[in-house]
């Protein structure tokens, strides 16, 4: 990530009528949007929760296309004016980033007709619409162990829980459970990450479980290790475990304690030849009833305040961003990273290599 991240990005203030969605209609030729996301169950999901109602309720098209969130392939577009995507599917990072660099359109909120302040996230992003919350978290097998973990602290503690640690061969996520472990409150750790003696300390408290730490680098390798009894808990991405228990028959439990919350979000190229249309779709899909439906689909939480009363209790429990997950929960800080991540990453695969 560029340092261009920590620009701020102006919010328009140009005041355009509020999108109303019209009732079904004749679909004509040109009447089609290209939205990008980024393919799997994911994409699924929002297929139903979102592409295929706003086709039914607008009878505009939707023609889907995936990436892997590369901000690369959106900057191509847009600087040689080529752009055939309208909408896409971008991470925190990627978005504050391409929002610097002019790559994708500023929100006005105004247009899209929805309050700012109803999303979890909204004030953080200006070029972006929150459309969904996810984690990352340790998981075990409930069958191998059944008294499990129950607090981020668990994770080194090596006479209470002895065995093999999964964790993500990144620093992100690493060193901020480190330093929670190690005592910090979660609203504090960014500050204190921010500090050469807090990184020290991160490092320190990973040294005392570097020995016993089975190192993974994609999303589907956690619930592997788990099942091969490889690890006897593992840091993972909450909508892989839920994937697990729900289609493999896994009874694999999800301690929530110091989960990491990323939010995923809406945005807009700039260029793109149906940006009026762009607005309706995301409109439709950012709004409380469209992020509620997704969570049907997929375990990741809505980002607009409203939906969550709208959500099945059942459903409720497997969401990252529940009340009852909330308390001690960490936001992703997407600028700290792009501010010091360089650094962190060398010192990180430094580390690794001793």
């Amino acid at each position: 990530m560029r340092k261009s991240l920590r620009i701020t990005c102006a919010l328009a203030a140009i005041g355009l009528p509020v999108v109303v969605l019209a009732p079904a209609k004749t679909a004509f030729a040109g009447d089609q949007l290209t939205v990008v996301s980024w393919g799997g169950a994911l994409q699924a999901a929002q297929r139903k929760a979102f592409f295929e109602p706003f086709t039914k309720a607008t009878g505009i098209k939707i023609t889907e296309d995936e990436y892997n969130g590369e901000a690369g392939k959106i900057r191509a577009m847009v600087d040689s004016k080529t752009v055939s995507w309208d909408v896409v599917v971008a991470g925190s990072g990627s978005s504050m980033q391409l929002c610097a660099e002019g790559i994708i359109e500023t929100i006005d909120w105004n247009k899209l007709g929805l309050d700012r302040a109803k999303f979890m996230s909204g004030d953080k992003h200006d070029c972006g619409v929150p459309t969904e919350v996810t984690a990352s978290i340790i998981a075990y097998d409930k069958d191998k162990l059944p008294n499990g973990p129950k607090t981020i602290a668990d994770l080194f503690d090596m006479q209470k829980f002895p065995g093999k640690r999964g964790l993500w061969k990144f620093p992100m996520l690493n060193l901020e459970w480190a330093l929670i472990a190690d005592g910090v409150a979660v609203k504090d750790v960014y500050k204190v990450l921010r500090t050469p003696e807090g990184v020290d300390r991160a490092f320190r408290k990973l040294d005392t479980i570097k020995k016993d730490v089975v190192w993974w680098t994609s999303g589907a390798q956690p619930p592997q290790l788990l099942a091969d009894g490889q690890v006897v808990m593992t840091a993972a991405y909450n909508g892989r475990i839920y994937d697990a228990n729900k289609n493999s028959g896994k009874h694999f439990e999800i301690m929530w304690d110091a989960a990491q919350l990323t939010f995923n979000l809406w945005a807009i190229p700039k260029g793109s030849p149906r940006r009026d249309d762009a607005y309706k779709f995301i409109a439709f899909a950012a709004s409380p009833q469209a992020q509620a439906d997704l969570t049907r689909y997929i375990p990741y939480g809505p980002d607009h305040k409203d939906a969550m009363a709208l959500v099945d209790p059942a459903i409720l429990p497997n969401l990252p961003n529940a009340p009852d997950h909330m308390a001690n929960a960490l936001e992703w800080d997407a600028v700290f990273w792009a501010d010091k991540g360089d650094d962190l990453r060398q010192r990180f695969a430094a580390w690794l290599a001793k």
